[in-house]
């Protein structure tokens, strides 16, 4: 598909195997040794070209075997089975990178591609709990931390963003599962983290 004017808006969190809060954020080494992280976004508006986008959803696993900004990352991308062919184009020239724009920015760390998937993605969102599962494949709910006077804990101008323009509210997970291409995770009480997001091509 040749690149087309697009843009998008909408929600996003993550949650990875780092304690909180994330220092690969502020481009320092995972407190792991190693970053596994599982991000989600749901677009509540959006068009690529004349394809409308509102209301799907995309994920995308991440691996990192060191520093986040220094090695090349793993991933998989599963995007929301409930779309059309078009829209599944749409979604997959954004999300690759290959239509300019932040997730460009993303994808350069990018080394490998273990696969794409059309699945069944549940995002839901309640107050500072989000809740994602990624067909059987995949599962996490993480929750913002009360900061001072219960406000939430937010996190602005971090070099290594996934919603630039926008504070990352610090969360903490209550569980992450991921099992799919040889990647195995089961962990809970981690860093997660949650935003609006805009991108746009450039």
């Amino acid at each position: 598909m040749a690149n087309h004017d697009w843009e998008l808006a909408g929600t996003y969190f993550e949650a990875c195997n780092c304690t909180t809060a994330c220092p690969c954020v502020f481009l320092s080494a995972p407190t792991e040794g190693e970053c596994t992280a599982l991000v989600a976004w749901h677009i509540d508006q959006g068009h690529f070209a004349d394809v409308t986008l509102d209301g799907f959803n995309v994920a995308l696993a991440v691996y990192s075997p060191g520093h986040m900004a220094e090695v090349k990352w793993n991933v998989a991308l599963y995007l929301d089975e409930r779309a059309n062919d078009a829209r599944k184009d749409a979604l997959l020239n954004i999300f690759s990178g290959q239509a300019g724009g932040h997730p460009s920015v993303l994808a350069s760390h990018i080394g490998n591609i273990l696969g794409v998937a059309h699945v069944p993605i549940d995002y839901q969102a309640d107050g500072r709990k989000r809740r994602l599962r990624v067909g059987g494949l995949a599962e996490t709910e993480i929750e913002g931390i009360a900061g001072q006077g219960g406000a939430e804990v937010t996190i602005q101008n971090h070099p290594l963003c996934i919603a630039p323009g926008y504070p990352a509210t610090a969360a903490r997970s209550a569980h992450l599962r991921f099992d799919d291409h040889d990647l195995h995770w089961d962990i809970s009480d981690r860093n997660g983290f949650y935003s609006p997001f805009s991108y746009a091509a450039t």
